[in-house]
């Protein structure tokens, strides 16, 4: 970002301003040039509702995601815009009960409310809790999921609080995500004829996704009065001719998946990666596992995505996992800073320091004790009730989180990526040693550090975003409160309909590639590296090897970067199947040349269609699985049925 464009947005680089001013300095700076959160509605009853429906839609779009992909895609631009189409279209329908149009800081608190919604609440469902399914061959149940899904994203919030002045106020970390969202409001708001382009592209997109996955999942039956009639729909997969050792290609998984939703997703996550997927798929699926088939590591007899995962899962989890933690620990200066900020963090102000202005509008530090310490505890309480965890065990897991998540926002601040796998690891690996063979306890207390990394982060995305508009932190902070219980509340039961047992996860329909790893480290830490078959092994040791020589490779030649596969896009395609990696290259490929062809267009468009596409197939998706899961919802109503029963009768009763 330009400093001319940063003066614009009300947000000089930090260095500039820390040479010049105190921080004292810089927050009434702020206050006196930028902050409007008096002036202007933005913690409305209207934007919590509204910002609840829309994150919880979105929570199954990226429980559909995750699961397909192992990936949480970030809301905040695609809330951002979404909020402001729906309640556009709404005042236009139904002028006389939407009477007003909500104000830049009232979409921005709905986005608060629909990220957390639609974000923090899931991110362990497509790993920590996938993967207890995987090892245990049974649900948790729904009480327990829905008590450790709240305490996990409260943990998150509310150990945000005392980052929040440190690393957004004073340090003026970038948190991109959080700039772009503030940039599309006020762009949406600013410019009539952009913001409806931007609408109309992403309905668009959604409509086309929709269909896509209509067409393809279910059909469409045509019937004119009984005299003829026909079925519209596309078939699931379109396979490749040929043979790889006798086998067709299909059963090493080179076919092309009939969908747009991974082709919007590589859109989205960039060329680097895509072409980095492409590659490790074609040798994954092409070269290794044919290879490693005739040492007996794959079996034959039933050759497909599932007998090839169980082999190549051990090579990009470990491929991921090094490069993760190198990466993580090559980044010491940024380490030192986050625990070196502990301090400052904390110390609030000095006895005879002018007062503080911002005090009135930020979140207390008596909201970061209380709510920290009854989120924690409720975290302690779930894992030794639910999961027989101890409770010097609980206690270790909740501090080692606060300081991780620290590292993680601040990562997120300054790359834009969250850490949440590294983080997780690095808890996983200390479980490891604090209670080896015990792989439920090691999935757990790492799903704390996960699921409150991830939450913490993305509230600071989001209360950068109000920064740059001048919001109440506090109001902001309450919007994504709400938001916890609003995507809980869908999340949870859509997970047990989605995944009605063990045998759902690793499917072709759901590959839930991030639930793999982390049960393949659990299992890991438990059994130990020598009840894995030789060819494991092997590939374990390779692709750790792999994981640290890309990243040194990135170091010195740093002017050769993009021509250097992403180890997390190699390591990723070792564990989904080839036609995923297929479909998010073919992404990439077309968002890179629009934007060789025009790049105006591609800023403008890409985001909005790839987003609207994700989102109407991923809901239509969630929509007609949910119609082919009847027997489910009965299960799960199974337990309230005498309720229901007793308060008919009730009813009835004179």
């Amino acid at each position: 970002m330009s400093d001319d464009k940063a003066e614009i947005m009300g947000h000089k680089p930090a260095d500039q301003q820390n040479a010049t001013l105190t921080p004292e300095e810089i927050e009434l700076k702020w206050y006196k040039e930028v902050y409007q959160g008096d002036n202007m509605r933005q913690l409305t009853l209207r934007a919590v509702i509204m910002g609840g429906f829309l994150g919880g839609f979105m929570s199954l779009s990226n429980l559909y995601i995750g699961l397909k992909t192992g990936w949480g895609l970030g809301v905040a631009i695609t809330a951002c815009v979404l909020s402001y189409t729906i309640w556009k279209t709404l005042r236009t329908l139904l002028p006389f009960l939407f009477k007003s149009d909500m104000t830049i800081l009232e979409n921005n608190c709905m986005q608060s409310t629909a990220s957390a919604a639609g974000y923090s609440t899931g991110g362990t469902m497509v790993s920590a809790i996938s993967a207890y399914l995987i090892i245990t061959g049974s649900h948790m149940s729904w009480g327990v999921l829905t008590l450790w899904t709240i305490f996990l994203a409260a943990l998150g919030v509310f150990i945000a609080i005392p980052m929040k002045r440190q690393m957004i106020n004073i340090e003026q970390l970038k948190f991109p995500s959080g700039i772009a969202a503030a940039e599309t409001l006020k762009s949406l708001h600013s410019k009539g004829a952009e913001a409806a382009d931007k609408a109309r592209a992403l309905a668009y997109g959604g409509t086309f996704g929709a269909l896509v996955s209509l067409l393809r999942d279910k059909g469409v039956s045509f019937n004119f009065k009984d005299l003829f009639g026909f079925k519209l729909s596309l078939p699931g997969m379109l396979p490749f001719a040929g043979h790889i050792k006798g086998y067709p290609l299909e059963k090493w998984t080179f076919s092309f998946e009939v969908g747009a939703l991974m082709i919007a997703a590589g859109g989205i996550i960039g060329w680097k990666i895509s072409w980095s997927l492409l590659l490790g798929a074609v040798i994954n699926y092409g070269i290794l596992a044919p290879w490693v088939s005739g040492m007996g590591a794959i079996g034959m007899e039933k050759l497909g995505y599932r007998a090839i995962v169980q082999w190549s899962t051990w090579g990009g989890a470990a491929l991921m996992v090094t490069s993760g933690l190198f990466m993580f620990a090559l980044q010491w200066k940024t380490v030192m800073r986050a625990f070196g900020g502990i301090t400052e963090i904390f110390q609030g102000r000095k006895s005879g320091a002018v007062e503080d202005p911002l005090a009135k509008i930020e979140v207390p530090g008596s909201w970061f004790l209380v709510g920290t310490a009854f989120s924690g505890l409720g975290c302690i309480m779930v894992l030794h009730y639910a999961f027989q965890t101890s409770w010097w065990m609980g206690v270790i897991a909740v501090i080692l989180t606060f300081f991780l998540a620290m590292v993680a926002a601040r990562a997120t601040g300054e790359s834009d990526i969250t850490p949440i796998g590294a983080m997780g690891k690095i808890t996983q690996l200390t479980f490891g040693i604090l209670a080896p063979s015990n792989m439920v306890t090691n999935l757990m207390t790492a799903s704390v550090t996960a699921g409150a990394a991830g939450s913490t982060a993305d509230l600071l995305v989001d209360l950068k975003s109000g920064y740059l508009l001048g919001a109440n932190p506090r109001q902001q902070f309450l919007a994504q409160f709400f938001g916890i219980f609003a995507g809980t509340l869908v999340v949870v039961p859509a997970f047990y309909i989605l995944v009605p047992d063990a045998s759902a996860l690793g499917s072709d329909q759901w590959p839930a590639p991030s639930a793999q790893v982390w049960a393949a480290v659990a299992k890991l830490l438990s059994n130990g590296v020598h009840s894995l078959h030789p060819a494991a092994r092997m590939g374990m040791l390779v692709g750790g090897l792999v994981g640290i020589i890309i990243p040194l490779l990135e170091l010195a030649f740093p002017k050769k970067r993009k021509y250097i596969p992403s180890a997390m896009g190699l390591g990723l395609a070792m564990v989904i199947p080839f036609w995923n990696s297929l479909s998010m290259f073919l992404g990439g490929l077309i968002a890179l040349i629009i934007e060789k062809k025009n790049k105006d267009v591609a800023e403008k468009y890409i985001i909005p269609v790839s987003s609207g596409i994700i989102a109407g197939e991923s809901l239509m998706g969630v929509a007609i699985a949910l119609s082919d899961a009847r027997g489910m919802f009965t299960a799960f109503l199974a337990p309230v049925k005498p309720f229901l029963a007793a308060v008919k009768a009730f009813v009835r009763l004179p």
